[in-house]
């Protein structure tokens, strides 16, 4: 009894160490400040570079699928040290650029990094979340804290190396080598819970859904209809973050916002989401998954319609509000599909599954890029709103429909 009770007491610790690996992980967020200065020194344009983020979101969404391949035929340990390799050579490579094509910012950043943030991210998910089967939602919104709050924590970390004496390519290296130090840190630690582990059950009352789990494969998985709804609406979701995030610092100007505040709520944005996250895995072991998601998708609507508003105003404090709004919103994504995921395809699959599950992230950001293209051709942000408004009521008709298989 005391050796469960002290093997159960340990997930806490192994909790603390999976954040701190996400928030290094999460660095790969931050690249609208990571790409100023090669930007301003190599001369490559806003287009080519904001092409090697929806790059580096691709891979990231490939190497999810890759890291659970390799969790199950080597083990999370082989993962983790692999996607610390990938993860540092891709900045230590970044940081020797110096006259060549942008394609091979694409290989180094966009490929090599962006793979092994990928696998970083499914690993830890998968094994962090073995030993909470019980607190599901609390589990997924520490991790996905800790993610987000990267792009402000290293974010701005980084911003003070590119200033100081350091320079930008010293920063650089320096981001690849603390994020292969965590990430083997993790390597070690971290290990997955053992048949002796007694778990606490979990309580029917939370929900009126049903709280037994099967196991689905994720061939399973992509059979059921609850599958396809829910990968749509999350994304459908996602794309109003996405999009906002991509926008927000001319947003904030466009209403007449001074230049040191629109630059202020990027990081408030950040913010917003890292608190979206945590709430929302509070929330979902406490209401249930139905609830939680519904919650999540009157409140997307609300941050759409609130920023529509401020728009055709001229209202900087409606802005303000939108923006937050947009942020918590879009923090809900992540932990309710890392929670719906695992309450409703269970936990044996879990890492295949969740790395499907994790495309949500690349198909918001193809929305998000239609979003900018609407933006571009009207020349304001009135129409790309009202599209965004719709597409969280489409949203909405696909959440009501959603069962548990």
């Amino acid at each position: 009894m005391n050796k469960t009770k002290q093997n159960l007491s340990i997930r806490w610790a192994y909790m603390a160490v999976g954040v701190t690996a996400m928030l290094f992980a999460g660095v790969l967020y931050a690249w609208s400040i990571l790409k100023s200065p090669l930007a301003s020194e190599l001369g490559w344009g806003s287009s080519e570079l904001a092409f090697n983020f929806t790059l580096a979101m691709t891979f990231f969404c490939i190497g999810g699928l890759l890291g659970a391949q390799i969790t199950k035929r080597t083990g999370h340990r082989c993962a983790l040290i692999s996607a610390g390799i990938l993860s540092a050579a891709g900045f230590a490579l970044t940081a020797c650029l110096n006259g060549f094509s942008v394609i091979i910012l694409y290989l180094t950043y966009g490929l090599l990094a962006g793979i092994g943030i990928g696998i970083a991210y499914n690993v830890v998910i998968s094994t962090v979340s073995a030993w909470f089967p019980d607190k599901k939602g609390l589990c997924s919104g520490c991790l996905m804290m800790g993610f987000g709050a990267s792009a402000l924590i290293l974010g701005n970390a980084a911003d003070a190396m590119f200033k100081s004496s350091l320079g930008w390519r010293n920063a650089y290296i320096i981001l690849g080598v603390a994020i292969f130090a965590v990430l083997l840190m993790a390597a070690v630690i971290l290990k997955k819970p053992g048949n002796d582990v007694a778990f606490p059950s979990v309580s029917s009352k939370k929900s009126t859904e049903r709280t037994e789990t099967r196991d689905f494969t994720s061939k399973q998985m992509l059979c059921r209809p609850s599958f396809w709804m829910g990968f749509v609406c999350i994304s459908l979701l996602a794309a109003v973050g996405s999009s906002v995030i991509s926008f927000a610092k001319d947003l904030a100007l466009s209403v007449k916002a001074p230049e040191a505040l629109a630059v202020s709520l990027v990081g408030v944005l950040s913010v917003c989401n890292g608190i979206g996250r945590i709430i929302t895995g509070a929330v979902f072991d406490i209401i249930g998954r139905r609830k939680t998601m519904l919650c999540a998708n009157t409140l997307t609507i609300c941050a759409a319609a609130v920023t529509l508003t401020a728009v055709n105003v001229n209202s900087l404090a409606l802005c303000i509000a939108g923006v937050c709004l947009t942020g918590i919103s879009y923090g809900t994504c992540p932990t309710i599909t890392a929670a719906f995921t695992s309450s409703f395809y269970g936990m044996k699959h879990f890492p295949n599954n969740m790395a499907i599950m994790t495309f949500t992230v690349m198909a918001g950001s193809l929305v998000a890029a239609a979003s900018n293209k609407v933006l571009e051709a009207t020349g304001g942000y009135t129409v790309t709103f009202v599209m965004l408004l719709v597409l969280t009521f489409a949203a909405l008709i696909l959440n009501l429909f959603i069962r548990k298989p």
